[in-house]
């Protein structure tokens, strides 16, 4: 019998405190939350590898470490109004901090719910952010996300502010592309 509590223990310690993350309430929500909880039955045991873990069918949660990196460069605040697309594990630890989450796992991910909204993260890669994402944001509203168009994607930080929208790469991730975000190899002349 695996101890899972012994084990998110060490996936904190091994791979988000020595992926520089700092924030100590990012750290102590993927503490106290069992991210077996999020796992599909029977794969409990994969919750705390370094690993993207699918959930459902073309959804997965981040790596631990990914997932980590990507809330710290966001700067969650308490009470802020947050939309988790297809990200469970997120939206969970965004709670745990205080946030006040949406969390969204429709089929048609660009379905969004309507708002201004101050923080919107997916778990998962896509090839660009898409628009209806773009346009949920509150001025100050920042979006999270990989992209991927190629074996490696890039994790992005995207800020709406007065004069428009900035984008910034984070760092290198591998997530599997959300399903019906899939990049489609294309040939000019």
């Amino acid at each position: 019998m695996t101890d899972l509590a012994a084990a998110r223990s060490n996936m904190v310690e091994s791979q988000v405190r020595t992926a520089d993350v700092t924030d100590l309430r990012i750290q102590d929500a993927m503490m106290a939350l069992p991210r077996e909880d999020f796992a599909p039955p029977g794969k409990a045991y994969l919750a705390y590898t370094d690993t993207a873990l699918e959930y459902a069918p073309g959804r997965a949660l981040l790596k631990p470490r990914d997932v980590a990196k990507i809330l710290q460069a966001a700067k969650p605040v308490v009470g802020e109004r947050v939309l988790a697309i297809a990200a469970p594990y997120a939206a969970a630890i965004l709670t745990f901090i205080g946030a006040d989450v949406s969390r969204y796992d429709g089929t048609d991910l660009n379905a969004i719910p309507d708002g201004d909204f101050d923080l919107v993260v997916v778990e998962g890669a896509v090839g660009r952010a898409p628009e209806a994402w773009l346009k949920a944001l509150a001025l100050g509203g920042r979006l999270v996300l990989v992209e991927r168009d190629g074996p490696v994607g890039k994790a992005c930080l995207y800020v709406r502010n007065a004069d428009g929208i900035g984008r910034r790469v984070l760092f290198d991730a591998t997530p599997p592309v959300l399903h019906g975000y899939e990049i489609t190899a294309g040939f000019a002349f």
